[in-house]
């Protein structure tokens, strides 16, 4: 982009290339002719099945009207399930079912997309890449907002003829990609909960997970399907396997585009009516989303309708965002976001699962190409792709925003990142998890003018005010069930505690883990709400923003004090030689030891090491909460979530720091 003369906003207007039509008009290559025949993974010369498949999420939307897209829904189910009803076993230890839903009334969160397409119906509602031209230039598919309400609504009417409905769970292994939009759309609007697995969270884990969710029904690539027949997930429930393969039959399954035409036929028919919008009670369960099980096994959080619609309306409000806006997503959870708010939605050339590993200038073309004004990115890319554009002198005058979550994002790395941005551009951390978000938001501004400098000095990491609607309150530590809640457990301002929340955003059930149910949950029944055990320690300010201190189970427990860990180790990571440190407790013989492991900036000879070793000690000496940290060991790259590439696995760092001390 460096020295073409021509500001990125205005590079998205050069793209007047040829416009080939395939899969039944519904889908758009630019690019050469060559582009229809093969589908091949971006940059990479090898069948995009051959790619690493990806987990996803799905998002959410708004309240349906009168759809009523449905047929003869008993005796269709019952065909579908091919078989008599199963008993189950309740799901909650607690009763939280007498407390009200989110929102009163019927919806369907899929509302949005065809309230979208009938306001802007010729607006790019989703582009992809795939692969290059002959003359080096990147191909885009795309689908506008009619033709992605359209497909959506003929996988929608495939799903209902066939009985599927509101009792039905679909695991979603796609990759991002136009059949994974349409394919989750769909599964809305027929009332389908869609089910969403890391893969990249180990094999094991994921069978797991499918076993834990009973899906039905089972839409993935090859590569799934062939794991799932190794496997054997998903044995005894799933009673249909549909294939996503893109323009080709897949010899043995029913493929996607055999689920689209016979929806077709049945609307034509009249089988189904259009819009396909089942109305969903609100407190029913509009998917499952699996967390990523950084700190315990996955479990299924279950997300209703109104729940996402909460989402939404708080992103929306939260961010300003408008429709007409680009946005560039690297994460597919917060991607599908944006059709439900009117925003164009461009799906990076980049593997989701390794964003510490992405091509800065891949990410960079996109930008030129398109011109975002949204960007989602966890903490590693952004401190991959803010040294590589600070280096080349890039600035990205579009951007109106970027959002970062799954981790702390460092001071130095907003910094870094935040020098492209024109103002009043920034960057927002918005704090939260897969039960609950979003929770509270700051901005760059006020971190890198304030806050960063108390983080320096161990007061945590400011995750801002709660977010309108959403309720924060600070508990005792506890690790025990809390059966009901009492005014009594909060404690004063300043004091660090565990942090529970309220509100429409939060979900209220793990699927099928009534234990992790109520360990998570507190009922309040007397206000007739509930509160979700965040499973982390902060504290609130005078001025009512909360701090985050760290995870509760990471928190090293001494025998005359307690070590909150982002507390202590914002400290050390003060030192312009260590990228980021992980303060982990190992038993000795006669106590726990607090030891502090390091990450460095760049490698490091013994000498260094020693150097760098002393001045830590010297600086932790100056606090209070980290003068008994005594012991530190260098780490070549800690190990890390597969979700964001961030959060960084301090049960894997203990054992290690362990077997180092023996």
């Amino acid at each position: 982009m460096a020295g073409s003369g021509l500001p990125l906003w205005s590079k998205r207007h050069q793209l007047g290339v040829q416009e080939q039509s395939i899969r039944d008009d519904t889908r758009v290559i630019r690019g050469s002719s060559s582009a229809a025949s093969g589908r091949t993974c971006p940059g990479r010369r090898q069948s995009r099945f051959e790619c690493p498949w990806h987990r996803s999420l799905l998002f959410r939307i708004l309240r349906t009207r009168n759809g009523n897209g449905g047929v003869n829904g008993a005796a269709a189910a019952a065909s579908w399930r091919g078989g008599p009803d199963r008993d189950e076993e309740p799901t909650l230890a607690l009763d939280l079912s007498s407390l009200p839903a989110a929102r009163d009334g019927p919806v369907n969160i899929a509302w949005h997309l065809h309230a979208m397409a009938a306001r802007q119906p010729h607006t790019l509602a989703v582009v992809v890449p795939e692969g290059r031209n002959r003359a080096g230039r990147v191909r885009y598919s795309h689908l506008t907002y009619r033709q992605l309400d359209q497909d959506s609504d003929w996988i929608a009417a495939g799903l209902v003829a066939a009985g599927a409905g509101p009792e039905t769970r679909a695991a979603v292994m796609v990759k991002p990609g136009l059949d994974f939009f349409a394919l989750v759309f769909a599964l809305f609007k027929a009332g389908v909960a869609p089910v969403l697995i890391d893969p990249g969270m180990g094999l094991s884990s994921v069978g797991g997970c499918l076993r834990q969710a009973a899906t039905e029904l089972f839409f993935g690539i090859p590569r799934a399907l062939l794991a799932r027949r190794v496997l054997n997930w998903g044995r005894s429930s799933v009673r249909r396997v549909i294939a996503v393969t893109p323009g080709r039959r897949w010899p043995g399954f029913e493929t996607l585009d055999d689920l689209r035409r016979a929806g077709q036929r049945a609307l034509e028919e009249g089988v189904v009516t259009a819009p396909v919008f089942r109305p969903i009670a609100p407190d029913q369960t509009a998917a499952i989303l699996f967390t990523s099980g950084s700190t315990g096994p996955p479990k299924g959080a279950v997300y209703t309708h109104a729940i996402f619609q909460a989402q939404v309306e708080r992103f929306r409000s939260l961010y300003a965002i408008e429709p007409g806006e680009i946005d560039l997503c690297t994460f597919p959870l917060f991607a599908l976001f944006a059709p439900a708010l009117g925003m164009t939605s461009i799906v990076p050339d980049m593997d989701p699962t390794r964003p510490a590993r992405v091509n800065p200038d891949k990410l960079f073309q996109a930008i030129e190409d398109f011109g975002p004004t949204n960007l989602f990115g966890s903490p590693a890319l952004l401190r991959r792709v803010g040294p590589a554009g600070a280096a080349r002198g890039l600035k990205i005058p579009t951007l109106r925003r970027v959002v970062t979550a799954g981790a702390p994002a460092s001071a130095r790395v907003l910094g870094e990142f935040a020098r492209l941005l024109e103002p009043p551009a920034e960057i927002f951390t918005p704090y939260g998890a897969t039960e609950a978000l979003p929770i509270a938001s700051i901005g760059s501004t006020e971190i890198l003018e304030e806050t960063r400098f108390q983080t320096d000095r161990g007061a945590g990491v400011c995750v801002g005010r709660p977010v309108e609607g959403i309720e924060v309150r600070i508990i005792g530590i506890n690790d025990q069930p809390i059966p009901s809640w009492s005014d009594d457990f909060e404690v004063s301002d300043g004091t660090i505690g565990e942090i529970i929340v309220a509100g429409p955003v939060v979900t209220r059930e793990y699927f099928q883990r009534p234990e992790a149910t109520a360990l998570a949950k507190i009922p309040d029944p007397a206000r007739g709400t509930f509160f979700h055990r965040m499973g982390d320690l902060g504290y609130r300010d005078d001025r009512g923003r909360v701090w985050f201190c760290g995870r509760k189970s990471h928190r090293v427990i001494l025998h005359d004090t307690t070590l909150s860990t982002i507390c202590c180790e914002g400290v050390f990571n003060a030192h312009p030689d260590v990228a980021r440190s992980a303060l982990v407790g190992v038993q000795g013989k006669e106590a726990m030891i607090p030891v502090l492991c390091v990450e460095p900036l760049r490698s490091l000879n013994r000498r260094d090491r020693d150097r760098i070793r002393g001045e830590l000690l010297d600086r932790g000496a100056g606090f209070s909460h980290t003068r008994r940290i005594s012991t530190i060991l260098f780490h070549p790259s800690f190990p890390v979530d597969i979700r964001h590439n961030s959060k960084i696995f301090r049960e894997k760092l203990a054992v290690w720091a362990a077997r180092k001390l023996q």
